[in-house]
């Protein structure tokens, strides 16, 4: 193999119930998490050393050395297996950081996929310990396109029914929310778990259930990023949205829509209306 490529998606928390703290100061939760089709890209070229380079539109400020979780993926897969080579990778930045959408945690993933096929190795189960070493969100990452809800620190990983088909119109005002700053300025951390999913739910019985459930982050990160509650509002008043939320620790916020060509439509009028945000259609992958 030459080259080789993999996509990193948008990880989006459609609920984010807060349960409790653990000893250790780690938070336990219970969320719903999904991918949406817009993503990141790495690629791979077989190379004697480990190197990466970054481009693409979110490449400022995403650091090229050891503190980038795409090569500390790749050092954690190269040292378990022995492999006595290494590969020059580069990726595509096409998803905001800082943005409650995962996008680090995704890279990561992607590296573990994408050079376990470049190397000939086995790609870490989504429950091996590797993957949560490397971050919360990264074993429900290695998961992707699955829904998938997680438990606990990241670590538990449940199989959700087949949720209905819609998109998603992702937006975020162009600030960072530092997950550490939004969980330090959270009230409660002691809130009931999230309802199991249901089964065979349409469309509008999942928009139905969703509003139902909570983000215990909101709170807080709209405290620190007041941006958030433009976005939101735009959000639920736009036509065709049917369910908005705050995905993760902000400042992305997501509409639920019908279908794609309406979340192109929406998408095209909000970025129109707020020139200075960041704003994406995707499908909710499955």
């Amino acid at each position: 193999m030459t080259t080789a490529e993999e996509y990193a998606p948008a990880k989006v928390n459609l609920t984010l119930h807060v349960t409790g703290q653990r000893d250790d100061g780690y938070h336990l939760l219970d969320s719903l998490v999904v991918f949406g089709g817009h993503q990141d890209r790495l690629i791979a070229r077989p190379s004697r050393d480990l190197s990466l380079d970054v481009s693409g539109p979110f490449s400022a400020g995403v650091p090229g050395d050891e503190s980038n979780l795409v090569l500390q993926a790749a050092h954690a897969l190269r040292m378990r297996h022995n492999v006595p080579v290494g590969a020059a990778l580069h990726l595509d930045k096409y998803l905001p950081h800082a943005a409650g959408i995962g996008s680090g945690s995704s890279d990561a993933a992607a590296a573990l996929r994408l050079l376990a096929r470049l190397w000939n190795v086995p790609v870490p189960d989504a429950r091996d310990p590797l993957a949560l070493a490397l971050g919360a969100d990264v074993p429900v990452c290695l998961r992707a396109p699955s829904p998938t809800r997680v438990t606990g620190i990241g670590e538990g990983l449940l199989d959700v029914p087949r949720l209905p088909s819609c998109a998603m119109v992702m937006v975020n005002p162009n600030v960072s929310v530092p997950t550490g700053r939004v969980f330090s300025a959270m009230k409660s951390r002691n809130n009931p778990p999230m309802p199991d999913v249901p089964a065979g739910m349409s469309f509008a019985d999942f928009i139905a259930w969703l509003g139902q459930q909570r983000n215990d982050m909101h709170p807080a990160a709209e405290a620190i990023a007041p941006e958030i509650t433009a976005v939101l509002a735009r959000l639920r008043k736009t036509p065709g949205v049917e369910f908005a939320t705050m995905s993760g620790s902000g400042a992305t916020c997501v509409g639920l829509v019908a279908d794609m060509d309406r979340a192109v439509s929406i998408a095209r009028a909000i970025q129109v209306a707020e020139m200075g945000w960041w704003v994406a259609p995707a499908l909710l992958l499955s």
